[in-house]
C-alpha cells in the first residue's frame, strides 16, 4: 500500500484530499515536519488561501527549501490548487512575497472581464476538472510539460515534470476523472521510487 504523506499548513483542507487517496486505497499521514516530508516517498503539497499565508506558513515550518530539494531532485511532488502557485516565483495576490521557485512563472488575477473566483468545472484534455480559483498561470513555462484549460482567455490546469504535478484544480473533487489522475500520479510515482 502506497502512504501518500500530506503538508499540513495549518492553511490547507486536507480533508477531502485525504479522503481521496484513501478511496484509492493508499494510506494517508499528515505533517509539518521537515525531515518527514524530505524521506516521504510520495508527498502531497495542497493549498487553500492567499499565497501570503501559505508562504509564511511554510517558511514558518521549514518546509520551503524541503520542497524546493523534492523538486529538484525529482521526488514524487504533487501540488493542488494554491499548492501549484507557491511554486512559482510570486504572485500579484500577495506582493513582495517570493515564491518557492522551481516553477519561472508568475502568478497573475484572472482579468475583471471574467467572473471570480472561478468556481465550478472546466474541461482539460478528455475530461473535467473542479476549480477555485481567482489566480493562475497565464501560460506553460519553458521545462515543463503540461495542459491548458480556458476562463475568458487560456490558463495552465496542470504542469508536469517527471514525478512532480502540479494542477490548478482539484482532483480530489474532480470526479472519476480527477481520480485517474491521481491513481496515474501515484503509479508513476512508485515506478521511480519503489516504497
Amino acid at each position: 500500500m502506497s502512504i501518500i504523506t500530506i503538508i499540513d499548513t495549518g492553511v490547507a483542507n486536507t480533508a477531502s484530499v485525504s479522503a481521496a487517496f484513501e478511496r484509492l486505497g493508499c494510506g494517508v499521514t499528515l505533517t509539518h515536519e521537515p525531515s518527514r516530508v524530505a524521506e516521504a516517498p510520495l508527498v502531497v503539497l495542497p493549498g487553500v488561501g492567499s499565497f501570503g499565508a501559505g508562504m509564511r506558513a511554510l517558511r514558518m515550518h521549514g518546509l520551503d527549501q524541503v520542497i524546493v530539494d523534492r523538486v529538484s531532485a525529482d521526488r514524487p511532488l504533487l501540488g493542488i490548487c494554491l499548492g501549484l502557485q507557491l511554486l512559482c516565483n510570486a504572485s500579484e495576490e500577495s506582493p513582495g512575497v517570493e515564491g518557492l521557485g522551481v516553477i519561472n512563472a508568475m502568478v497573475t488575477r484572472f482579468p475583471d472581464t471574467v467572473r471570480t473566483p472561478q468556481h465550478g468545472w472546466n474541461r482539460v484534455g478528455d475530461g473535467y476538472a473542479y476549480y477555485s480559483n481567482t489566480y493562475r498561470i497565464e501560460s506553460i513555462p519553458d521545462g515543463w510539460d503540461g495542459q491548458t484549460s480556458t476562463h475568458g482567455s487560456p490558463f495552465v490546469a496542470y504542469l508536469q515534470r517527471g514525478t512532480t504535478l502540479a494542477c490548478q484544480f482539484h482532483p480530489e473533487l474532480s470526479g472519476a476523472w480527477g481520480a485517474n489522475l491521481l491513481r496515474a500520479w501515484v503509479e508513476k510515482a512508485k515506478e521511480a521510487t519503489p516504497c
